[in-house]
C-alpha cells in the first residue's frame, strides 16, 4: 500500500464510522420507506448503513457513463480522466464590474448560454447561471429549462425542484427528447442535488433525486462543508464527511434504479475564522477538490468539484489568483465534471459577464500548461538552430510561420507588448471578446410541433406562455 492509498484508506474507514453511527437524516418519507424496503435500518427519519450495506449499493453505480448533446459533438464522458467544464450555478444576482449587484432579465440569462454555447471549451450549458428576474422561483427550473432547449445544442444542466415541477421538466423532456425510453437510453441532463452538512438530505432533493432516477438522468451530489463551521476544522475530518455525506445520496438513487449514473461531488471548503462565512477561493477548497477527485478513483465514481472559485465581489487580482487555483487543482487532478468554470463571484453570491470571461482566458492558460508538447525531429528544430546560428533571428522563419498559431496561446484578453491605455486595456479586450463570441452564436433550430407541446406543458404547469414566446425571439 503506498502513502496515498494508506491516507484514501483512513479517510474511508472514518466516512464508514460517520455513515453507520452518525448516520443521514432523509427529510422525505418515500426516502425511508425505499430505504427501508432495501434491508436499511431507519430510526426515525436518520438512516444508518453498515458498510457492507453502503459498498453494495455504490458499486452499482456506473464508472463511467455518457450523457448526450442534441449534436454529437457535444456529447460528455464522465469518469476515468475525462474533464468537462460546465457553468456556474445558483447565483442570485449579476455583479457589474464597479461592484453594484442587479437582477437578470431573460435577456440576460439567456446571453450567458450564447456565451457558453460559442465556446468550445464547454460541452455543457444552461442550469441556474442567475436568477432570473420576473419569473416565480417555484417555476425558475422550468424556465431555465426552456430558455436553454431553445438556444443550446449542448448537454443541459438543470435546476432542481419540487414533485409537481419535476414531473413537468420530466415531461417536457420526453417530448423534446422522442420519449421516456429514448430519454433513458440517452440520458441529456443532470443537476446538482444539495446536501445540508452535516448529514441532512432535504425533502425537494429527494423528490428531484427520485424522479431523476426514474428517468435515467443523472446528478451530482453537492458536499459543501466549511471546515470549522459545518464540518470539523481539519481537513482530514471534513473530506471524510464529504464521502459520508456522499453515498447514502448515492445509494438511494441506487435503490430506485440500479445503474443510475452519478458523480460523487465535493463544493467543500474551510470557513473564515475571522468571519465563519465561506471561503471558496481557499487553498483548502482546491485541495478538498483534489481529494474528492481521488477519492472518485479510490471508489470507482467519476467526480466532480471546484470550478473558477472566488470570495472577491468583484474581477480583480483576489479573483484571478483564487480561480486560478481552484480550477487548477480541478484539472490536474482529473476532475470530471467542474461547475463554476467560469463566472461566480463572491462566494457563490454573483455571476458577472467580466467573470465568465476572464475565467475563460484561466482556463485557457491552464489548458496550454497541461498540454505537453511535441518531441520530435520537426519540432526541436535543429536545422534552423544551425542556420540563425549566433546573430540571426526566428520570428520570419518558415518555421515559426509553420508553428506560430499552433504552439504558443493566443490571449483573448490578456496584453502583452505595448500598451497605449492600460488602466482601461482590460475591459476594452473583454468587451470586444464578449462582443466575438455572441457574434459566433447560433441559434438551434427547433422542430414547431415538439415546441409547442414543451409549451402546452409548461403552460399548465404555470410558466407564462407569453414569456416563452418572448425568450424564443432572443
Amino acid at each position: 500500500m503506498n502513502y496515498t492509498t494508506k491516507r484514501l484508506q483512513q479517510i474511508h474507514e472514518a466516512a464508514m464510522h460517520i455513515i453507520e453511527n452518525v448516520g443521514m437524516k432523509f427529510h422525505h418519507p418515500r426516502a425511508i420507506e425505499i430505504l427501508k424496503s432495501n434491508g436499511i435500518r431507519c430510526e426515525g427519519d436518520v438512516a444508518y448503513f453498515t458498510e457492507e450495506q453502503i459498498l453494495y449499493w455504490i458499486r452499482k453505480a456506473p464508472f463511467c457513463f455518457t450523457l448526450y448533446g442534441e449534436e454529437s459533438r457535444y456529447d460528455c464522458s464522465f469518469g476515468g480522466t475525462e474533464i468537462n467544464p460546465a457553468p456556474p450555478y445558483g447565483a442570485p444576482f449579476i455583479v457589474e464590474q464597479d461592484g453594484k449587484r442587479r437582477p437578470a432579465s431573460a435577456k440576460d440569462y439567456v446571453d450567458f448560454i450564447k456565451l457558453f454555447e460559442a465556446n468550445d471549451d464547454y460541452k455543457i450549458n444552461g442550469g441556474p447561471i442567475v436568477a432570473i428576474e420576473g419569473v416565480d422561483p417555484s417555476l425558475g427550473t422550468l424556465a431555465m429549462w426552456y430558455a436553454t432547449y431553445t438556444h443550446s445544442n449542448k448537454v443541459m444542466m438543470i435546476h432542481t425542484g419540487d414533485q409537481k415541477v419535476m414531473d413537468s421538466l420530466i415531461e417536457a423532456s420526453e417530448a423534446a427528447w422522442g420519449g421516456k425510453e429514448a430519454l433513458r437510453e440517452k440520458p441529456r441532463m443532470f443537476t446538482i442535488v444539495d446536501v445540508n452538512s452535516p448529514m441532512q438530505f432535504g425533502k425537494h432533493m429527494c423528490e428531484t433525486l427520485i424522479t431523476l432516477a426514474e428517468a435515467g438522468q443523472a446528478f451530482t451530489v453537492a458536499n459543501c462543508c466549511m471546515a470549522g463551521s459545518t464540518s470539523p476544522v481539519t481537513l482530514a475530518g471534513t473530506v471524510a464527511l464529504i464521502v459520508a455525506e456522499n453515498f447514502p445520496v448515492i445509494a438511494l438513487a441506487q435503490m430506485v434504479r440500479p445503474g443510475t449514473p452519478v458523480l460523487l461531488g465535493s463544493q467543500s471548503c474551510t470557513a473564515d475564522m475571522a468571519s465563519g462565512q465561506i471561503a471558496g477561493g481557499s487553498s483548502e477548497g482546491a485541495l478538498c477538490y483534489k481529494y474528492c477527485a481521488n477519492l472518485s478513483d479510490f471508489y470507482g465514481l467519476p467526480s466532480r468539484g471546484g470550478g473558477a472559485i472566488t470570495d472577491s465581489k468583484i474581477v480583480d487580482p483576489q479573483a484571478t489568483l483564487e480561480s486560478m487555483i481552484t480550477l487548477m487543482a480541478c484539472y490536474e487532478n482529473n476532475m470530471n465534471l467542474i461547475i463554476h468554470a467560469a463566472g461566480i463571484l463572491d462566494g457563490y453570491n454573483g455571476v458577472s459577464y467580466e467573470k465568465v470571461l476572464a475565467d475563460f482566458e484561466v482556463l485557457n492558460y491552464i489548458k496550454r500548461y497541461l498540454r505537453e508538447f511535441d518531441i520530435n525531429e520537426d519540432t526541436l528544430a535543429l536545422e534552423y538552430v544551425e542556420e540563425v546560428g549566433h546573430t540571426g533571428e526566428y520570428l520570419t522563419s518558415e518555421h515559426t510561420f509553420e508553428y506560430c498559431r499552433a504552439e504558443p496561446m493566443i490571449p483573448h484578453i490578456c496584453s502583452r507588448g505595448v500598451v497605449k491605455d492600460p488602466v482601461n486595456r482590460f475591459q476594452e479586450r473583454t468587451e470586444a471578446y464578449k462582443a466575438r463570441l455572441l457574434n459566433k452564436y447560433q441559434k438551434p433550430e427547433i422542430d414547431p410541433e415538439k415546441l409547442a407541446k414543451i409549451k402546452d406543458i409548461f403552460e399548465a404547469a404555470g410558466l407564462s406562455r407569453a414569456w416563452m414566446d418572448e425568450v424564443d425571439q432572443m
